[in-house]
């Protein structure tokens, strides 16, 4: 074999060797398809949807299944979700107190329906909390009721007797003690369901001397008949002002016409009951989710006010503002635009009762008052 013939060979040699290591590097493995640049069409699919499931979803914590939270929380998620654009998911929850906890720490929760008065624990546990949760929505104020039987009198009249609270998960059941240790009264703390107390009450039995209810008016177990003496005690708002998270409001005999005499009112407290929002920095992937979902919700509240839907919207207020908190960023923005757009055309940003409002009004006018 001549020269000539030996580097032919050669040059076919490496020819076959370079094509074989080529077609080694790029044949399929048993992880690995054919064609890199085009996965099965399965893969692709289940990517793609994962992608669209989780672009535009809320994590909202409502509350307990028979509480109002978790219906306000469904009622929101109705009007708002929208396929693809916007997944609001409603999250059953052990309550507005530990919905703070899970807006705070829990995994893609992003807002929360929470007790306003809840926040007290929490910043003895990070002073700045406050500025890590802010407020979408003044949802509805819930009314301490303090209901007693006839021989007690008065707040001190308490101290020493069985007091129920409700069930453990309850409004009741967490801000009622809290209130009382603020009014600095030693009762016998009970939390059994309320109508197992009010039978009791009723009776005279087991020496249950009052009930605490919180929530909004009027209750439906007040509206029955009561055997004369049986009363709401007042709390002055006075005692409470500096807390800074509860509101001035009354009990009225057009409330409970059969136990607050025609005409009479009862001074109470309320806590505010809100849609609140952890405060994602402006621009974020989170912050722009709860944004649409703050746009699309004040869009329909009037939406919110037909049949199948919590009456209580109807009293809902856009603008009500809540002690204590700042307004979720993008909820402002939301009402600024709305009142300049209104403004213009000279009409009203919205037609709902000004409930929060009023008491909001109410305690500025009485922090005025008081602090001169």
């Amino acid at each position: 074999m001549n020269a000539i013939s030996r580097i032919c060979i050669a040059l076919l040699s490496v020819a076959c060797a370079a094509s074989g290591g080529f077609a080694a590097a790029n044949a399929p493995t048993a992880n690995q398809p054919a064609n890199p640049a085009a996965r099965p069409a399965a893969a692709v699919s289940a990517a793609v949807m994962h992608s669209k499931i989780n672009a535009w979803t809320v994590g909202l914590a409502g509350g307990e299944l028979e509480g109002a939270p978790i219906r306000f929380a469904s009622d929101i998620a109705r009007v708002t979700d929208d396929g693809n654009s916007l997944h609001v998911l409603p999250i059953v929850t052990r309550g507005p107190t530990e919905n703070i906890e899970d807006l705070l720490y829990l995994k893609g929760v992003d807002a929360a329906i929470i007790n306003t008065d809840a926040l007290t624990q929490f910043e003895q546990l990070d002073p700045s909390v406050r500025q890590k949760i802010t407020y979408i929505l003044s949802l509805f104020p819930s009314e301490l009721h303090v209901f007693v039987r006839p021989e007690i009198n008065s707040l001190a009249d308490l101290d020493g007797k069985k007091v129920n609270f409700n069930t453990p998960g309850t409004t009741a059941a967490y801000s009622g003690p809290l209130i009382f240790e603020h009014l600095k009264l030693d009762v016998i703390k009970t939390f059994v369901p309320h109508p197992l107390a009010l039978q009791e009450m009723r009776n005279g039995e087991d020496g249950m001397a009052a009930v605490v209810f919180i929530t909004s008016k009027p209750v439906a177990a007040f509206l029955q008949h009561w055997p004369a003496g049986f009363r709401f005690l007042p709390i002055e708002f006075r005692n409470f002002a500096d807390a800074g998270f509860y509101l001035p409001s009354r009990l009225t005999s057009s409330d409970y016409p059969d136990i607050i005499p025609a005409g009479q009112e009862v001074h109470t407290i309320a806590i505010p009951t809100v849609l609140a929002a952890f405060n994602w920095p402006i621009g974020s992937d989170r912050y722009e989710r709860l944004a649409r979902m703050t746009d699309s919700l004040f869009q329909r509240l009037n939406e919110l006010h037909q049949a199948g839907f919590q009456p209580q919207w109807k009293n809902v207020n856009a603008n009500a503002r809540v002690p204590g908190l700042q307004r979720f960023p993008a909820a402002q923005r939301w009402l600024d635009r709305a009142h300049l757009t209104t403004a213009a055309a000279g009409t009203a940003v919205t037609d709902i009762r000004p409930t929060e409002e009023k008491l909001y009004q109410e305690f500025l006018q009485w922090r005025k008052t008081h602090h001169q």
